[in-house]
């Protein structure tokens, strides 16, 4: 027998996590004011370098890439058949935006500094920018993604951004589907041999001349009438799908860069 989901009972549980993160932060001294001063400073830095170097970089090394597309038929179909969610990890957003660049698809970025950075290089391969998070403009940045999805828009989100836990998921992304009749097509990225930031997420930089395995798992279909028990049963087992085939990559050493 499966065991009844309790939505609320999920919802606390996520939000302990997030708060025991953020305790540890603390803890750690990574939220003292010299070191906020430290991130603002080179975040003002990174913003010049990567408006200037990292579009070209990117894709120059993406030329490089052997990339296998396991699944693709999911996601050409869907372009061709209107709007869709899009849901990824947030610490494998790199590797995907040149392969889908300038197809008219819109994106969640955390109105944060670092998401600031982010904005640049989307920018520039034409994607269009929603800025929100879960907690910052979560309302406005649901109104825009509707707004986007119901004129026919695809929009990729990040469930577990813009701070984690890494691979956490919550109902928003189901939420959204049921709200506005459109599916979700779970997405993961892995490669053979990547850099990984030192950041809470992992963030995955493939090596040159890597294989890149990009998979577009089944559409998942959110009945209109579903419950809040429902939409937690659904996204659960969205995050199984993606962690079962989001193998850890042979060479996930940590870079020797700060903590972000």
């Amino acid at each position: 027998m499966v065991a009844r989901v309790d939505a609320r009972d999920l919802r606390r549980a996520r939000a302990a996590e997030r708060a025991a993160l953020a305790e540890q932060r603390r803890a750690a001294g990574r939220d003292a004011p010299w070191r906020r001063r430290y991130r603002m400073a080179r975040r003002r830095i990174g913003g010049i370098l990567l408006d200037a170097l990292l579009p070209t970089a990117l894709k120059l090394l993406a030329r490089t890439w052997k990339l296998q597309r396991v699944g693709v038929e999911h996601f050409d179909s869907l372009m061709e058949g209107g709007a869709f969610v899009a849901a990824m990890w947030h610490g494998e957003m790199l590797a995907p935006a040149p392969v889908h660049r300038h197809r008219g698809i819109a994106v969640l970025v955390s109105p944060s500094d670092d998401g600031g950075l982010v904005v640049k290089v989307l920018g520039r391969y034409g994607y269009r920018i929603v800025r929100g998070s879960t907690s910052k403009r979560g309302a406005r940045a649901m109104r825009e993604m509707r707004d986007a999805l119901e004129s026919g828009t695809p929009v990729v989100v990040t469930p577990d951004g813009p701070r984690g836990p890494i691979h956490s998921i919550n109902v928003g992304v189901a939420w959204l589907a049921r709200e506005v009749g459109c599916p979700i097509l779970p997405v993961t990225t892995t490669a053979e041999s990547a850099w990984h930031l030192r950041s809470w997420d992992r963030f995955a930089i493939p090596k040159p001349f890597t294989r890149v395995r990009m998979i577009y798992h089944a559409p998942v279909r959110v009945p209109p009438e579903a419950s809040d028990d429902q939409l937690e049963r659904i996204a659960e087992a969205m995050r199984t799908t993606m962690l079962a085939d989001d193998a850890p990559t042979a060479d996930a050493s940590p870079t020797a860069g700060p903590d972000r």
